[in-house]
C-alpha cells in the first residue's frame, strides 16, 4: 500500500506548464506561437512541452502562463468545453476588439484585453 510520502506533489510551476502544453495541444499552437504568447523562444517551448523544464513561478511568462489558463478555462465554459468552437472563435475576426483574439494574444497586454473581453460576456450570461 501507497503511502502519501511515495507520492511527490507537484509545484506550481510544474502543474501550470503541463496545462500550458495541453492548453497549445488542444487549440493547435505551434512552439512558435505558444512561445510568443509568453514571450519565450520556441526552443525554450520545446523544451517545456517535453518535461525537461517548467516556467520559473517569479517570471513574466509564468504570468503570461496564468492569463492563458484563465482565457482557456472562460472559453471552455463559454463554449461548453468545445475545442475547436474555441479555436474557431480565436481565430475569427472580433469587431469589439478589432482583431482576431489569436493575434492579439502575442502581447501581454493583448493577453489580459482578450481575458478580460471574455470574462465580460461570461458575465452577461
Amino acid at each position: 500500500m501507497a503511502t502519501h510520502a511515495d507520492h511527490r506533489e507537484r509545484s506550481d510551476a510544474e502543474v501550470l506548464t503541463s496545462a500550458l502544453t495541453r492548453i497549445a495541444g488542444f487549440w493547435g499552437f505551434s512552439h512558435a506561437k505558444l512561445g510568443a504568447v509568453l514571450g519565450l523562444s520556441p526552443a525554450t517551448v520545446s523544451r517545456l512541452r517535453s518535461g525537461k523544464s517548467v516556467l520559473d513561478p517569479a517570471s513574466k511568462s509564468f504570468e503570461a502562463g496564468q492569463y492563458l489558463l484563465r482565457l482557456f478555462r472562460s472559453l471552455d465554459a463559454l463554449m461548453g468545453s468545445d475545442d475547436e468552437a474555441a479555436r474557431r472563435w480565436l481565430e475569427t475576426p472580433n469587431l469589439d476588439l478589432d482583431a482576431r483574439p489569436l493575434d492579439l494574444i502575442d502581447t501581454f497586454k493583448g493577453l489580459m484585453a482578450v481575458c478580460d473581453y471574455v470574462d465580460a460576456g461570461r458575465a452577461r450570461i
